[in-house]
């Protein structure tokens, strides 16, 4: 049996006992120690005693399904952007300007008492809108104007680089329509997908009865949109499926497209949205397109007013009176993930600006939370990952030099994006209007994020875009501009300290950017070239010999059981893992690089105890069994807990840094332990 650690403060020094050490030491901050569970051992359940006591001083609030470091780094940042948001209020500023913007829009949505007097007033004429619709060119145009309004009947639009010619942006279209998110919860039977598929059903009719329809319309429609919804789940690819990129690509001549989904006029589509019909299209998900077509066919008039009056009124409503926020909450928030309260109506109000506004935002919050200085820092930290990538491809044994070689071209050519944008966006054309409603408002700058995006059609790509607002606490990979882009908003503690320690830093914001490289050689970005073009570079064994122990790693992860008797999906989340792993070893060895032989122990823990600790820090959290379910039906990502103790299992250094030996829980025999990059 392992050591257990031992924690005691006394006169500002810690006297540590790990699992093998004993040293007095200075405390660094960068390294709490007290978010430590020292009734665990780190042999036994590693992520419990890394964690276990940020966990117990950070209880689930009622408003919160899950809350865990990502959480608690963006409710700091969102009282940062509270303050700056607030110190606008009390300047005079022109009309038209960056800061009426953002404060009225903000102010809007803290403005209770209008919107309560309001109640359904925006959205009577939308409502008579649609209502008016009865042939298929009209429904076409509705849907259309939905879209671009917040909703996403039917499937979704948008241009992006082209697959297989990144260079070039195109029209996809991408399945959608379905608002609980996941076919599982219309299709399977079982006693919880049951429980939410008929709370989903009264939410569906308490929504119509609070927009003026009679009590026995109301149910009449929610089992008319129940049904429609039902029938598009049948078609919806899986979400396996939905990870395989060639399958998800079929781009067409537009003509061709149109003959294929005739129930819908194009045309007329394509005009409502302000923009010519494309020359050619790719519906990614070609089969859920067609059926998508059969279910428009089969629909009356009536069923699709219903259809459609709900996904306006379901978008509209967290931004209505209180009676439709709340019916909102209590299904999306309380029966769907577990949530007890909503958050408070600054919180919302905050969120929906940054996002309404996401670089005007976000210019205002790097001016003052992010120095030059820390964005040195990261380009030099995202450079020794680099190398260390480059190393570790050098290094496989079971890849030929042919691949290797494109390996290492491709990581050359990464596009790395770091803390803000170059270029700020100019929001001069979105008009915010206290005088107009809150809906309105939201609807207007919808629409001019969505114009944004169609005015990219037949345009070449802008690599220097992003894809994230400099606020966001995120990081990405895209595959198909081979890029990485890490926010200022993930540029703070606990994820980087400008002033750590290597260990922390490589451990924590070091292994983030090991994970967003890997993305690019994971079972979906290595399909992508260093350009970003779907296509194969790999040799056939190469391929033979990745598959073979990503195959591994996916039945690992789906051994895993989440909760009762629920188990993990290891084939919908084995990009994520793949780049958990990765992200692990290359940053290990940057921080190696880095500090060469140093063996100096701080807080009584060695440099390596430190890159792991501070590693599992990340995912410290706290979360509610019907959120744990429901992140497992949608989210390609492993639950905090496995992204430590599962991952963990297949590193070697981690069983050296701690002295894990056979026996332990945390032992995984080296014959099973996956090593992919």
């Amino acid at each position: 049996m392992k050591r257990l650690l031992i924690l005691s403060l006394m006169a500002g020094l810690f006297v540590v006992t790990g699992c093998h050490n004993k040293n007095v030491t200075v405390k660094n901050d960068s390294l709490d120690l007290s978010n430590l569970d020292t009734t665990v051992s780190c042999g036994s359940d590693f992520y419990q005693y890394a964690c276990g006591g940020w966990m117990k001083k950070n209880p689930l609030k009622p408003e919160y399904s899950r809350f865990g470091s990502f959480d608690q780094l963006r409710e700091n940042n969102k009282e940062q952007l509270k303050d700056l948001i607030m110190e606008l209020g009390k300047k005079k500023f022109d009309q038209g300007s960056i800061a009426q913007k953002v404060s009225d829009l903000y102010n809007l949505g803290l403005d209770s008492v209008r919107l309560n007097s309001e109640s359904i007033a925006p959205l009577a004429a939308q409502i008579k809108d649609v209502l008016e619709a009865k042939d298929k060119k009209a429904f076409s145009i509705k849907i259309a104007n939905l879209q671009k309004q917040g909703a996403s009947p039917f499937f979704s639009l948008f241009v992006g680089a082209d697959d297989k010619n990144s260079s070039e942006n195109i029209v996809s279209l991408y399945q959608s329509g379905i608002n609980m998110g996941d076919r599982d919860y219309y299709l399977l039977n079982d006693s919880d997908n049951l429980k939410i598929r008929n709370a989903y059903e009264k939410y569906v009719e308490k929504i119509f009865v609070l927009a003026g329809y009679k009590s026995e319309d109301a149910g009449k429609a929610a089992k008319s949109v129940l049904k429609t919804e039902t029938k598009l789940a049948n078609v919806f690819y899986t979400r396996e499926k939905l990870r395989d990129p060639q399958i998800n690509y079929n781009k067409m001549p537009f003509n061709k497209f149109a003959a294929l989904t005739p129930a819908i006029d194009w045309n007329a589509y394509f005009e409502a949205m302000g923009v010519k019909t494309p020359s050619e299209i790719n519906p990614m998900q070609l089969g859920f397109i067609k059926g998508m077509n059969s279910v428009i066919s089969g629909l009356s008039p009536e069923e699709m007013q219903n259809y459609l009056v709900f996904h306006l009124l379901d978008a509209a409503s967290p931004y209505m009176s209180d009676d439709f926020v709340s019916a909102s909450f209590d299904f999306y928030g309380k029966t769907m993930s577990g949530k007890q309260e909503q958050q408070p109506r600054w919180k919302r109000s905050l969120e929906i600006t940054s996002n309404a506004l996401p670089e005007a935002v976000g210019e205002m919050y790097v001016d003052k939370f992010f120095p030059p200085e820390a964005k040195e820092r990261m380009v030099k930290l995202v450079k020794n990952l680099q190398v260390a990538l480059g190393q570790h491809i050098d290094s496989l044994e079971w890849m030929t030099s042919e691949t290797k070689a494109k390996a290492k071209e491709k990581l050359d050519a990464v596009y790395i994006k770091i803390g803000y944008p170059d270029k700020w966006r100019d929001y001069s054309g979105l008009t915010i209007d206290k005088s107009d409603s809150y809906w309105e408002n939201i609807c207007r700058a919808n629409e001019f994020e969505y114009n944004y995006m169609l005015d990219k059609i037949g345009k070449p790509v802008d690599k220097t875009e992003w894809g994230m607002s400099p606020q966001t606490v995120n990081a990405y990979y895209s595959p198909n501009t081979n890029e990485i882009c890490f926010p200022a908003g993930i540029l703070q503690p606990p994820f980087f300290y400008f002033d750590a320690d290597d260990a922390v830093n490589y451990g924590a914001i070091g292994v983030v950017i090991g994970h967003e490289m890997t993305h690019g050689f994971d079972d979906q970005g290595r399909q992508y070239d260093k350009d970003g073009n779907l296509k194969d570079w790999w040799t056939a064994e190469d391929a033979r010999q990745f598959n073979l122990r990503a195959d591994k790693l996916a039945d690992q992860y789906s051994s895993i059981i989440v909760v009762d008797t629920v188990h993990a999906n290891g084939r919908f989340t084995l990009g994520e893992n793949i780049a958990d792993q990765g992200g692990l070893r290359v940053a290990y060895t940057a921080f190696k690089n880095a500090q060469k032989n140093n063996t100096e122990k701080i807080d009584g823990f060695t440099p390596d105890q430190r890159f792991y600790l501070a590693y599992a820090a990340l995912w410290a959290m706290n979360i509610r069994d019907a959120e744990i379910l429901r992140l497992t039906k949608i989210d390609p990502h492993s639950l905090g807990k496995w992204r430590v103790d599962m991952a963990l299992k297949n590193i070697d250094t981690f069983y050296k840094a701690f002295d894990i030996t056979p026996g332990d829980a945390m032992y995984l025999d080296p014959e099973k332990r996956v090593v992919i990059w």
